[in-house]
């Protein structure tokens, strides 16, 4: 045990991605339709993965956990050949792309995509193993290479076909190669306050593919999938899975020598934290995945959300944020603001005719509570009062945004995010003194 306690960050990393791998390719034989796994991953490959897919609906719950496991086993590999190092940027990229896994991701369609930043590498002569954070953040428009495979441009899926393949490769490829560039420069824009922040180019990118091949065009757009695909769900299934991985995290940091103090530490550091794995040490940072994803996972219960495949997804990518800046000290703001904003609009919107449909527990407030997390830095810094306001504001608008990408950007709440900090953060730094500027005029 000392051993792995005293492993790199790199290594430390791997290593549990690997028991991340093996752990959602395990449940995958415990389900109760194993039998039709394989059958289950046919129909999660062929099939539409617009947001948000249900893809426990598409392909059962095995094919859906064995879909994961495979996604999570390829971005590992990617590292290893690739002789990458694994950083908090890696683990959001990980556990991000894994946790699309069930609902628009899959081990076809985010080839081109990676494919694309790998021409970008041998172009610009850059070391693979430096841009496969960037290939994982390119599959955050997976659901368009999907469609542009088996359905371009007809509203309904007539399956794969060699010009709606190299469609897909061609604007995979583009994606990817300019992708790079823009992750780049995205921080600049937001300031460091969406921990999402490849979500933007991302969402810029599919915003102007959307405009380009079917507005312009005047190609009709898909629609996405019936509401009624989301009722197939499971309580006891996403529960159980992710009580035992979380519940498990938690044990490994305690004999890896994480103690309560040490822990609490993380969640008191009055500094903005992004790295807590190289800050607090690998048993800190495994004890905050644990007692994170527990924490996410009870908000998910505590409002009624409903288990399917979609809500298994968004618990890990909420998850993703562990090593790079979010822990429950800093993230209960966002959920309280969401929380309060729900049932203020509640109450309003049949006192102005309206018809209410965005209640806390509603699939895409879910959704978007998800990616509202990414604003905790704003919580961090400005106090826990901003990150409610942040967090208002970003449920006001996370549900129209994809009107600009068509739902064909799985990161749309990140996206949704940067534009909350492009509206907010300029006013917070005019208007608002920091935690630490408050405290230094309190003691004087």
């Amino acid at each position: 045990m000392k051993k792995i306690k005293n492993l790199s960050e790199s290594d430390f990393l791997k290593l549990f991605f690997a028991f991340f791998t093996l752990a959602f390719l395990a449940a995958a034989f415990f389900m109760p339709d194993r039998a039709n796994m394989l059958t289950g991953l046919g129909q999660i490959l062929s099939q539409p993965s617009k947001i948000s897919t249900n893809y426990f609906a598409l392909g059962g719950y095995a094919a859906t956990f064995l879909n994961m496991g495979l996604v999570s086993a390829i971005c590992l590999l990617l590292f290893i050949l690739f002789r990458g190092t694994l950083t908090n940027v890696s683990n959001l990229a990980v556990i991000l792309t894994v946790g699309f896994a069930s609902w628009g991701i899959n081990i076809l369609n985010i080839w081109p995509s990676i494919f694309g930043v790998m021409i970008y590498g041998l172009v610009k002569k850059e070391k693979m193993g430096s841009l496969v954070n960037a290939m994982l953040f390119s599959t955050g428009i997976a659901p368009l290479i999907t469609d542009l495979m088996i359905r371009y441009p007809h509203p309904e899926a007539v399956g794969f076909n060699l010009e709606g393949i190299l469609i897909a490769l061609a604007v995979g490829f583009v994606i990817g190669f300019f992708l790079p560039a823009g992750l780049a420069n995205s921080p600049k824009v937001h300031k460091g306050f969406d921990l999402y922040s490849a979500a933007l180019p991302v969402g810029m990118t599919a915003f102007l593919l959307n405009a380009t091949l079917f507005k312009t065009l005047g190609v009709d757009l898909p629609a996405a999938p019936s509401a009624e695909t989301l009722q197939v769900a499971s309580r006891l299934t996403v529960n159980v899975f992710c009580c035992v991985l979380f519940g498990l995290c938690v044990v490994f940091a305690f004999v890896l020598g994480c103690r309560p103090r040490d822990y609490w530490n993380l969640l008191t550091d009055p500094d903005l934290v992004t790295n807590f794995s190289s800050t607090y040490g690998n048993p800190v940072y495994l004890m905050n995945v644990g007692v994170f994803g527990l924490f996410i996972l009870g908000y998910y219960n505590l409002i009624g959300a409903s288990f399917n495949g979609v809500t298994l997804g968004i618990i890990f990518c909420m998850l993703a944020t562990c090593d790079s800046g979010s822990h429950p000290g800093n993230v209960w703001p966002i959920m309280l603001g969401y929380f309060v904003a729900s049932t203020v609009c509640g109450w309003i919107s049949p006192l102005v005719g309206g018809h209410f449909a965005m209640a806390v527990n509603a699939q895409a407030i879910c959704v978007g509570l998800c990616y509202a997390n990414g604003l905790s830095p704003i919580a961090d810094k400005y106090g826990w009062k901003f990150g409610f306001l942040a967090a208002v504001l970003h449920y006001l608008l996370v549900t129209s945004v994809p009107n600009l990408h068509g739902g064909y950007c799985l990161y749309n709440g990140g996206f949704t995010a940067a534009l909350i900090c492009i509206i907010l953060v300029p006013e917070l730094e005019r208007f608002a003194k920091t935690k630490d500027e408050r405290k230094t005029l309190k003691s004087k």
